[in-house]
């Protein structure tokens, strides 16, 4: 059994989630002026959070809500079976992965001078505002960017455990043959 399994991994995420919450309620400056957010956002040359993400407003209130139920429902499920929890997190980190991919893909690929954002005609102006400017910062890039390492690991971990699982069975069988 390795030192770290995915259901500790799990319960981290779970509680990450709540401390995200709590802050994005309470004072949201702290999510935003993190080291690592400005690092990664300054290292893939990303904006700065906007200043709505400074002070609490009712659509931080609402993230934050949703941040805590996704916390309680992945705390819950982590108290599975061992099987039926590797076959549900088996299903969720793909997509999780996929998702949380996508997110900081786009974060990057279409920040003001992104490579794939529209170019304007005029010299000197960026293009047009798009609808999802709003997941262009560095907030969104450094949760997106770290889920996704946190997912792919978790991932690796279930493929371990879910090996682990096969290799009982497969003795418990062979024992019971050897009995009949």
């Amino acid at each position: 059994m390795a030192l770290i399994s995915a259901a500790l991994l799990l319960r981290t995420i779970a509680v990450f989630h709540f401390t995200a919450a709590y802050y994005l309620l309470t004072s949201p400056l702290v999510v935003t002026e993190q080291n690592l957010v400005w690092i990664l956002g300054a290292a893939m040359e990303i904006p700065e959070p906007p200043s709505s993400l400074t002070t609490p407003s009712p659509a931080l209130a609402l993230a934050a809500l949703f941040l805590a139920l996704l916390g309680l429902t992945d705390l819950s499920a982590t108290n599975l079976d061992a099987e039926v929890a590797n076959w549900y997190w088996s299903s969720q980190a793909p997509v999780r992965l996929l998702f949380f991919f996508a997110v900081t893909a786009y974060s990057y690929l279409y920040k003001p001078d992104g490579p794939m954002r529209p170019k304007s005609r005029v010299v000197g102006r960026v293009g047009k505002a798009g609808l999802g400017d709003n997941v262009c910062n560095g907030v969104v890039f450094a949760w997106g960017f770290l889920s996704v390492m946190m997912w792919f690991w978790i991932y690796v971990k279930l493929r371990e455990e879910r090996r682990e699982i096969l290799e009982k069975k497969e003795l418990r069988r062979k024992a019971e043959e050897d009995r009949l």
